[in-house]
């Protein structure tokens, strides 16, 4: 997959499963957030095939079949909380009744009548997830959500990530912090853009001998080098 006139993915192949929670890991410029564009359909696909909950990549039919978190809020800050929602609800042609449930999912009821632009990061980064749990999609992708935040409304997040699998939705989120890929059932490595892993992280383990994603991450790299 090329983006300008750099190859930023080669040979990558892998399947997500329902209910489980993909950890997309690698330094920057590894090719994460490329692969993460071509998946929700706003990355042009030079070479190979990608589906997406089995239809094509960027298919119309899966807008409201997937909901998309990039690393910087995408909301409106000129609006409050509320009005982002409704806004986005209309668009995507999902009940407004929608815009009060997925508030309480990311414990922003309280706040739903604050601008944005008052808010602090992690509030913000809360109304951004809010809108892309919207018509409760099958797969969340979520580009290095809990970049900048504090520790505490990490593990609130990464909570909430867990009841969302079990609730049987499949998550991809990247992240280059090796803390946040122990929290993750499987596990997709990338380097240089091409796939160093894809298994489940006790497999992971067990092929590298290590103890840590860490150090396995370090023990693939080194002999892939």
């Amino acid at each position: 997959m090329v983006r300008g006139k750099t190859v930023a993915l080669r040979e990558v192949g892998f399947a997500m499963e329902p209910g489980k929670i993909t950890g997309l890991i690698g330094p920057s410029g590894s090719g994460k957030t490329t692969l993460i564009r071509a998946i929700v359909g706003a990355q042009e696909i030079t070479g190979g095939t990608l589906r997406v909950l089995g239809l094509p990549a960027g298919s119309g039919a899966l807008r409201r079949r997937i909901g998309y978190v990039t690393q910087t809020p995408a909301v409106y800050p000129d609006l409050t909380a509320r009005q982002n929602l409704l806004y986005f609800a209309s668009i995507l042609g999902v009940a407004r009744s929608e815009v009060g449930r997925v508030l309480k999912v990311v414990d922003m009821e309280r706040l739903e009548s604050q601008l944005v632009s008052t808010m602090s990061g992690g509030q913000q980064a809360r109304v951004s997830l809010a809108v892309a749990l919207l018509g409760e999609p099958a797969l969340l992708v979520l580009d290095e959500p809990t970049v900048g935040l504090d520790p505490v409304l990490r593990k609130h997040l990464w909570q909430l990530f867990r009841q969302l699998a079990d609730e049987g939705r499949s998550l991809l989120i990247s992240s280059h912090v090796m803390d946040e890929a122990e929290q993750c059932s499987d596990l997709l490595l990338l380097r240089d853009g091409a796939v160093l892993n894809f298994s489940s992280k006790s497999a992971l383990l067990a092929r590298t001998g290590t103890g840590t994603v860490h150090d396995a991450f370090l023990a693939l790299a080194e002999g892939a080098e």
